[in-house]
């Protein structure tokens, strides 16, 4: 814990992780594809769906290098891990990119990690392929144990530093268990948002009409004000727009229409009641 405690402190790895960040913001901008990378569509991250393909192949093909007479077999997980490492990748930089520098200090080791890894497996698939079984495991071996420092580190970065969790979910917790006012409907402007408290959790009202959509105000990607977000569009589908990172939420259901943010924004259950604007936790 206070080498990871060090790693997330390490500012001398910041030279190198923002010219990463420029680079990869560049090479990935048009937003349609930073949607599908981030897992927008998806509905969570793209990433974490993605590394299941190799590890688990890597992790097969380690199990059947243990047993007689599964080389084969062995040889096309393998081969499978090393063509599928790639699109994980993509999609884990492109996350990467809209970290914090703490975080991106770990994802750095983490990425690194994992390409030492790739390359060990890369030599261990060539190896087998050209009749060389022994060095093939050895290599194997090695790669698998690489990898797993590397999603030891990713471990850390998801549960640890929460990356790429929806940092909004806690505040539903902390709203009032009863139906509480949070103000009245005519202060609301109408076509527009507005924050109000609901116990101590700032909530964004947007009022369409006599109809009342409520959002947990801070952004689910990294906590950014949404209530100082621009509206876009109107009506039924009109959107917040986080003014940190561009992440992009319906107002009346909370549903991500752009990322980099992956879910949706968490939905306040919300009624009007003589003129009152209430909430409470769903």
């Amino acid at each position: 814990m206070r080498l990871l405690t060090r790693l997330e402190t390490e500012r001398r790895l910041d030279p190198v992780s923002d010219k990463l960040q420029e680079a990869v913001s560049s090479v990935v901008r048009p937003r349609g594809l930073r949607d599908v990378l981030h897992g927008t569509w998806l509905g969570h991250p793209l990433h974490p769906v993605l590394v299941e393909v190799p590890v688990g192949a890597f992790v097969c093909a380690a199990v059947l290098d243990l047993l007689p007479g599964r080389r084969k077999s062995a040889t096309t997980l393998i081969a499978l891990g090393v063509a599928t490492a790639g699109p994980a990748a993509v999609a884990g930089w492109t996350d990467w990119s809209e970290l914090t520098k703490d975080r991106r200090r770990v994802g750095l080791v983490h990425a690194a990690a994992n390409a030492v890894a790739l390359g060990l497996y890369t030599g261990s698939l060539l190896a087998r392929l050209r009749g060389h079984g022994a060095k093939g495991k050895v290599l194997g071996f090695a790669g698998l144990s690489v990898a797993g420092l590397g999603a030891y580190l990713g471990g850390h970065l998801a549960y640890a530093q929460s990356a790429g969790a929806n940092q909004a979910a806690p505040e539903i917790a902390r709203l009032p268990e009863e139906w509480t006012v949070a103000g009245s409907l005519s202060s609301l402007p109408d076509g527009r948002t507005a924050v109000r408290m609901a116990g101590d959790v700032p909530v964004l009202l947007y009022r369409d009409g006599d109809r009342v959509s409520a959002l947990v105000e801070r952004c689910g990607h990294e906590t950014g004000p949404l209530g100082e977000g621009e509206v876009v569009g109107v009506g039924a589908d009109a959107c917040v727009v986080c003014p940190w990172h561009g992440s992009t939420f319906r107002l009346t259901d909370g549903a991500v229409v752009h990322g980099p943010a992956a879910s949706a924004q968490p939905l306040i259950p919300c009624r009007v009641r003589d003129g009152k604007v209430e909430l409470r936790q769903p």
